[in-house]
């Protein structure tokens, strides 16, 4: 992607000097009049991370600007906020760059969750940065942008009228975002992947590692296709490739079919028989909530199949989602009425980065006619990819295309995890979406999940190994067995 002359010697004209502070042997000037206008516009300063057991880290609070759409001369510029914690290595190697998955999550937040034994192991290498990629957290100068009101409860809650509100809302926002002034077609990965490789300018570093999971690795993989000098090494998880915003029903049902045999209980059997009584005939659900008000709506299966793949995602989520389809084929839906509710009901919709971000890394037609041919027959057919394709082509000109889409071809070294049981990014995608990387190493988490890099102490070791250059030669790691089925 071509980058804006005007937009960068605005940032060197307006802030050359201003916000730079030095920053070791990283903050190096480069001859790259591009570098220079980053490095000026660097920002570091120092910044107490509350650790999980409540005391504080030094750590550093950085930021940079960037054009929020590169392809735009006149558009603004925007903030990219970020986390380094410093490497405890006296000769530490290329910083560690953290890419959240989502679209939509922050990567300052995972640094605050279960991974952060990982962020804290990894300065034994490198530098880590905990990422906030554009649009979100310390990230978003995106306008706040709600649905007038809540999802209306007269039409059948299904994929038509949820299709019909979100596109209502989008297109709602969409206008209020550019009349405050947003360029709304830089949200692709593109131009996030541009961030990236500025950042790596503006610290003045030869090179980065990247650390991602789920959409973080569908960042990481445009990365490595526009900035394939600027990478040493990758570790990935649940990897999504750049076709892959839209999953094909047929993997995600073959992983489906792996954890029913794993969990027992008929566990497949019982989603297909609710599906099919909730198409036939919508399902009535009612409650009165806390506040003595009385709820009453209608559902069909595409919103239990929307929560199948939320509550899937991981093991511990099994026995959730198969006492959810007991009470359904059980007739008790009446005891699943407020979560269902405050799932869909509670609050007006709101939207940002991430439909923005899914829009653009769109779909090709053959794709998407393949995956709908596949769905009329699937477990969840089209909800498990929800708010896509459904909003696919909803901001014209957004979508990148199918040149945008194409596999990606590197030599990086680069381990992946990948999990038996994964529903969000199945097996099968997994291995298309590696199948250009000539130098891949693979660890299988059996009965593993979506989330797998807290799963098991030992990838905190194997993944500081990796980094370090040292081998690994794990390629299993077989976690506890899934649970079994304990709903009738």
């Amino acid at each position: 992607m071509p980058k804006a002359t005007n937009a960068r010697t605005r940032i060197a004209a307006t802030l050359f000097g201003l916000f730079a502070m030095p920053i070791g042997s990283a903050g190096a000037q480069t001859a790259d009049p591009d570098a220079r206008a980053l490095s000026a516009t660097l920002h570091v300063e120092p910044y107490d991370f509350r650790l999980a057991d409540g005391s504080n880290l030094a750590a550093e609070r950085g930021s940079f600007l960037v054009p929020e759409d590169r392809n735009d001369p006149n558009s603004r510029l925007i903030s990219i906020g970020f986390v380094r914690f410093r490497s405890t290595n006296p000769n530490p190697g290329a910083p560690i760059i953290y890419l959240a998955g989502g679209p939509g999550g922050s990567g300052i937040g995972t640094a605050r969750g279960p991974r952060q034994p990982i962020f804290l192991a990894l300065r034994a290498v490198a530098d880590v940065i905990a990422l906030d990629q554009r649009g979100v957290g310390w990230s978003n100068q995106l306008p706040r942008c709600r649905a007038p009101a809540a999802m209306p409860t007269a039409p059948v809650l299904g994929e038509a009228s949820l299709t019909a509100y979100y596109r209502q809302t989008l297109t709602q926002c969409v206008g209020q975002w550019r009349a405050a002034g947003a360029s709304i077609n830089g949200y692709t990965t593109v131009q996030s992947a541009d961030d990236v490789e500025d950042l790596r300018r503006a610290l003045g570093v030869p090179r980065i590692n990247l650390w991602g999971i789920s959409y973080g690795t569908h960042l990481a993989f445009a990365i490595l296709r526009q900035y394939p000098q600027s990478v040493e090494r990758v570790v990935l998880s649940s990897a999504e490739g750049l076709e892959q915003t839209v999953k094909m029903p047929a993997d995600v049902d073959a992983a489906f079919e792996r954890i029913g045999q794993a969990v027992g209980g008929n566990f497949v059997a019982r989603m297909r028989r609710v599906h099919a009584a909730m198409d036939a005939h919508p399902m009535d659900f009612a409650f009165t909530g806390q506040d003595g008000v009385a709820h009453q709506f209608r559902a069909d299966s595409f919103v239990i199949r929307m929560l199948a793949g939320a509550l899937a995602k991981n093991p511990d989520g099994y026995a959730d989602l198969n006492q959810l389809y007991a009470a359904l084929e059980g007739g008790q839906q009446q005891a699943i009425a407020p979560m269902l509710w405050q799932y869909f009901y509670d609050a007006p919709l709101q939207l940002g980065m991430s439909e923005l971000m899914d829009i653009a890394s769109g779909v090709s037609d053959a794709r998407l006619a393949a995956a709908r041919q596949q769905a009329r027959h699937s477990l969840t057919g089209s909800a498990l990819n929800f708010p896509m394709p459904q909003l696919a082509h909803a901001v014209v000109g957004l979508d990148l295309g199918d040149q945008f889409r194409r596999e990606v071809r590197t030599n990086v070294p680069t381990l992946l995890y990948e999990g038996v049981f994964d529903v969000r990014t199945p097996l099968a995608e997994q291995e298309r979406a590696v199948a250009g990387f000539s130098r891949l190493q693979r660890i299988r988490i059996v009965n593993g999940g979506h989330d797998l890099f807290e799963a098991d102490p030992r990838n905190l070791g194997i993944i500081c190994d990796f980094f370090a250059g040292r081998p690994v030669t794990v390629e299993e790691i077989r976690l506890q067995e899934a649970p079994p089925a304990s709903a009738p």
